[in-house]
C-alpha cells in the first residue's frame, strides 16, 4: 500500500467525521438543542450570516441559545451535507413564525470550516430581501428595494437583540 492511498484513507475519514459533525449540528438545531449545536463550534468560531452579520465565539453560540428559546414552532431539514479538505457545505430550510406573528420559510446555503475536529468558520446565505418580506410583510418588501441599508439596520436590530438576551443570561 502506498503513502498516498493511506493519506487518502486519513482524509476520507476526515471528510466522514466534517460530514458527520454538519449532520448533528443541523439534527440537534432541529430538536432546538442548542447546547448540542455549540458542542459542534470551536471556541474560535466565527459565524456570519445577512440577518446577524459576523458573530465571533460566545456571542455566535448565544444567537442559536436565543433563535432555538424563541422557535416554539421552528422545522428544520438539513440536505446536500458535504466536507472535503477541511471545508464543508449544507443546504437547509426553515419553517418558523417570526416575532412579528408572520410565517416565514427560509432556503439557505452554508459553509464551513472547520479545525481541531469542530466548525471554526460558518458562514450562512440567503435571499435577504425574500427573508425580509415574509418576516415583516410589506415594509419589508419595501426596504428590501434600498441596497445596503436593510441588512446594516437587521444586523443592528438583530444584534441588540443577541445583547438582551446576553444581559438576561448573566442574571
Amino acid at each position: 500500500m502506498s503513502t498516498s492511498s493511506g493519506s487518502g484513507s486519513a482524509a476520507k475519514a476526515a471528510n466522514t467525521a466534517q460530514e458527520k459533525l454538519i449532520s448533528e449540528f443541523y439534527e440537534a438545531f432541529s430538536r432546538r438543542d442548542a447546547e448540542a449545536m455549540v458542542a459542534c463550534y470551536h471556541p474560535d468560531i466565527v459565524f456570519h450570516d445577512p440577518a446577524f452579520g459576523t458573530l465571533r465565539g460566545e456571542s455566535a453560540g448565544d444567537m442559536w441559545r436565543m433563535l432555538c428559546r424563541s422557535g416554539k414552532d421552528l422545522v428544520v431539514s438539513a440536505s446536500d451535507i458535504h466536507a472535503s479538505d477541511g471545508r464543508g457545505r449544507a443546504h437547509w430550510e426553515a419553517d418558523y413564525t417570526f416575532g412579528t406573528g408572520r410565517k416565514v420559510h427560509n432556503v439557505v446555503d452554508s459553509r464551513f470550516d472547520f479545525a481541531d475536529g469542530l466548525i471554526i468558520r460558518h458562514t450562512d446565505d440567503f435571499n435577504f430581501d425574500k427573508w425580509a418580506a415574509q418576516a415583516f410583510g410589506l415594509p419589508g418588501k419595501i426596504v428590501g428595494y434600498v441596497p445596503v441599508l436593510p441588512e446594516f439596520s437587521m444586523q443592528r436590530l438583530a444584534g441588540l437583540q443577541l445583547k438582551r438576551f446576553q444581559d438576561s443570561r448573566r442574571k
